[in-house]
C-alpha cells in the first residue's frame, strides 16, 4: 500500500463535491435540454461514482494493481452493455398480420 492517505478534509471536499453534483442533477431535470438529458444525467452519475470509488472506497490509497482491476471490470461491463445495444438495435420488428373476421 502507497504511503498516500486521506485526510478529512478529503472527505468533506468529496461529500460537498457530492452535495453540489446532486442538487446539479435535481437542476438539470428542470433545464430544456431535449434528448441531452440522459447523456448529461449520466456524466454526472459517473463524475459521483468517481468520487464515491476513489475516495470513499479507498481506491487513492491502493495500488495500481486494484486500479488496473477496477479498470478491466469497467471494460467488461461496457462490451456487454455495448453488445446489449448492438442486439436491440438490430433487431427486425415483424408487422402482425391483420385479423379478419370473429373467432
Amino acid at each position: 500500500m502507497s504511503g498516500k492517505r486521506l485526510t478529512a478534509r478529503s472527505y468533506f471536499v468529496a461529500w460537498a463535491s457530492l452535495v453540489l453534483l446532486s442538487a446539479s442533477t435535481l437542476l438539470l431535470s428542470f433545464a430544456p435540454l431535449g434528448g441531452f438529458h440522459a447523456g448529461a444525467a449520466v456524466l454526472i452519475a459517473g463524475i459521483k461514482a468517481g468520487i464515491i470509488v476513489l475516495v470513499f472506497m479507498h481506491l487513492a490509497e491502493q495500488s495500481n494493481v486494484q486500479r488496473l482491476a477496477l479498470i478491466f471490470a469497467l471494460l467488461l461491463l461496457a462490451i456487454l452493455v455495448t453488445f446489449t445495444a448492438a442486439d436491440v438495435a438490430t433487431r427486425h420488428v415483424t408487422a402482425r398480420p391483420p385479423v379478419v373476421g370473429d373467432r
